[in-house]
């Protein structure tokens, strides 16, 4: 069923194969209970690290097989949130359809009921140039810096609350709510923005589908939600990452960003609801969820990532208690 290594207050880590663990315990015990399962799979790399990640077809057809997996743990209004990256044709300066494919096959699998509610993406500015044969060596090709981030889920009305993350207003618009003076009337665009749009202050605007986690323009305020925020800001020298670096632990190589898990818990969950990483990593989603009070439970198959993920919960911010098995 998978074996489980530890858990605290609000969750627990199974260590073992997620498909495994879905036939022998997950689908007899956790059928139509999660709220949320949020995600980063192994990505389809043309090289192999360590974390494990297929390819090509056998990448596509193991990516179309989980679609069933978690249509039958989704509540009704649950969601699946996945980010991937893109791939590129081994040996070619060719971006790869795979990804699109399996979107398509998760989408479209007849024994699911899975559909796209939106895409969002991940701009990361500090991605290191890949691919680095057509970037940096031969210089054909632009750096890849975003990735793609998409939620699904089994019915068109999920649960969702986009004023639970809102994003600051501008500077602009703050002068705007205090002064109730801006030009109404029709737009260009066919708008028609009525006397009273801007005078309510919401808390906030709603936030858009692009993450920007570092400034695009410098003269520029980044205004990602606040609940982005709070974990971007300190991402690189959080508790996790100061032990890491001081007892030489390595680091996973393709960690899901805080913020976003983050963000979409925040947007898509409610206190006590439960969430399922089944590729945990460093159980960035556990961390998360133990922060904001959400059950939770997560499974992975590599035991050195497994059990560096314990260090997250002896955070002394966190306040914790975590119970190793």
């Amino acid at each position: 069923m998978g074996r489980e290594l530890y858990k605290t207050k609000y969750g627990k880590l199974l260590l073992g194969d997620t498909i495994e663990v879905y036939k022998n315990h997950l689908s007899r015990y956790y059928s139509g209970k999660f709220q949320l399962i949020i995600t980063s799979p192994p990505f389809p790399l043309n090289n192999k690290k360590k974390y494990g990640n297929l390819q090509g077809d056998e990448y596509l057809r193991w990516f179309t097989e989980l679609a069933p997996m978690f249509s039958d743990l989704l509540t009704d209004d649950g969601s699946l949130v996945m980010e991937i990256g893109n791939s590129w044709e081994s040996g070619r300066p060719v971006q790869s359809l795979l990804h699109l494919e399996c979107l398509l096959g998760l989408v479209k699998n007849p024994e699911s009921e899975l559909r796209l509610i939106q895409e969002f993406i991940s701009y990361n500015p500090s991605k290191l140039p890949s691919p680095a044969q057509w970037v940096t060596v031969n210089r054909l090709r632009t750096v890849d810096s975003y990735t793609h981030v998409w939620w699904m889920a089994k019915s068109d009305f999920p649960k969702a609350d986009n004023s639970k993350v809102l994003r600051p207003y501008s500077k602009k618009m703050e002068k705007l709510i205090a002064s109730k003076k801006y030009n109404s009337g029709r737009r260009p665009s066919e708008h028609a923005i009525s006397d009273s749009a801007f005078a309510n202050n919401n808390g906030g605007s709603i936030a858009h589908n692009l993450f920007e986690l570092e400034q695009i323009d410098p003269n520029r305020d980044v205004r990602l939600p606040h609940s982005v925020l709070s974990f971007s800001n300190t991402n690189s020298n959080d508790y996790f990452h100061r032990r890491c670096r001081k007892e030489g632990v390595d680091l996973h190589p393709a960690r899901m960003q805080a913020g976003l898990v983050s963000f979409f818990t925040n947007f898509l969950t409610d206190e006590g609801d439960l969430i399922l990483d089944p590729f945990g990593g460093s159980n960035t989603t556990g961390y998360v969820a133990e922060k904001l009070k959400r059950r939770w439970i997560v499974t992975e198959i590599n035991e050195d990532y497994a059990y560096n993920s314990i260090i997250r919960f002896e955070d002394p911010e966190l306040g914790s208690v975590l119970e190793i098995i």
